[in-house]
Formats: C-alpha cells, structure tokens, sequence
C-alpha cells in the first residue's frame, strides 16, 4: 500500500479531483467525528455535522494556504458544532433519550481483550463524563475536546479557534475545573474504582 501523500491529495482535490478528496475523508473521517460527537454529544447530529464538514471542505479547498490540513478541518468541524449547538439551543431536546450517549460509539473503542465487567465499567464513566462535557459552556467543550480528548497542542488550538493562546489556556484551565466540579458533584454515580474519597 503506497504511503499517504497528503499534500498530493491535497494538490488533486483543488483541482477538482473527488477520488483525492475522497482519500482525504477517509483518512480524517474518525477524527472530525470523534470531535463533532465529544462537542455535541449526540451520534446522529455528530454523524450530520461530519458530513456536512466534509462538503464545506471540498467547497472551500481553494482556501487551504497550506499548513495543517488536520487543524484546517477542525476549525470547520467545531464551526458547524457551533452551528448546531446554537440551533439545539433554540430547540432543546424533548426526552432524556435525546441526551444518551451514543452506545454505537462506545462500542467501537471496546477492545477484545477487555472483559465485560471492565468494559461496563469503562462505558458507564465514559457516559458520566460525556454528559459532564454537554454541561460546560460550548468554548470551554471545544477547547478541552481538543485538548484533552484530540491532543493538539494550545497553538493548534488557538489556529482552530481563533483566539490567543493565553485565552486557550484560560478556557481549558476553567474547563477541566468545572468538569471535576461535575464529576464531584456526582461521585456516587461514578464507577467505584473511580470514585473520589478523602479516604
């Protein structure tokens, strides 16, 4: 299999070559997902806003300059996160199965080695800090999805977002503040071996 070659694919797609987009989707599919999915919460219109990514991508590839095609994607990605949560927000949810975690998502991060009673326990924190995640303003979600979950660095972040990088790490600073406050507001609900105790 020849080595990815980013920037051909990238030189192809500008000139209206689909199947070197198509490449470029492939490779960054799982990526620009996992950031709409940790931002909204939500598989379906994770699922939605990845699509909807990748068209606004192959639209606007004349305007990548170069750089980091990654950090690129995830500006458009987390703008149309922004979009949807903005659009959520006038239409809030109307049952509590609109706010579950996706179990598809889950699934897909269990390894064959695990076994079942690690795997629930796994899950079970990772729907606590997903819902913990819904809770926080959406700058602080975005910056500590990319941060802590996509670990990119404060200057990718700042290029994504628009912002300083001292405002990067003001937001993440309150970011994983506010989420330890959730976690310890909710302990008891935290898997035991997880649990917080000044024991």
């Amino acid at each position: 299999m020849p080595p990815f070659d980013e920037a051909g694919l990238i030189r192809a797609a500008k000139k209206g070559n689909l199947s070197a987009f198509n490449q470029l989707v492939l490779q960054y599919q799982g990526f620009a997902y996992n950031v709409a999915y940790r931002i909204l919460g939500d598989g379906e219109l994770a699922a939605d806003v990845t699509q909807e990514s990748f068209i606004k991508a192959y639209r606007a590839i004349d305007q990548f300059r170069g750089g980091s095609f990654k950090a690129w994607l995830a500006r458009i990605v987390t703008n149309a996160c922004y979009d949807a949560l903005r659009h959520k927000q006038r239409r809030p949810a109307d049952s509590l199965e609109d706010l579950s975690v996706d179990p598809e998502h889950a699934m897909r991060l269990q390894s064959p080695q695990e076994s079942p009673e690690s795997y629930a326990l796994r899950a079970e924190l990772s729907e606590l800090i997903q819902r913990s995640i819904d809770q926080l303003p959406p700058d602080q979600r975005v910056t500590l999805v990319l941060a802590d979950i996509q670990g990119l660095s404060y200057q990718e972040i700042a290029d994504i977002t628009g912002v300083s990088l001292g405002t990067v790490k003001s937001r993440l600073s309150r970011a994983r503040a506010r989420l330890r406050d959730i976690l310890l507001e909710h302990k008891e609900l935290l898997p035991y071996p997880y649990r917080l105790t000044s024991e």
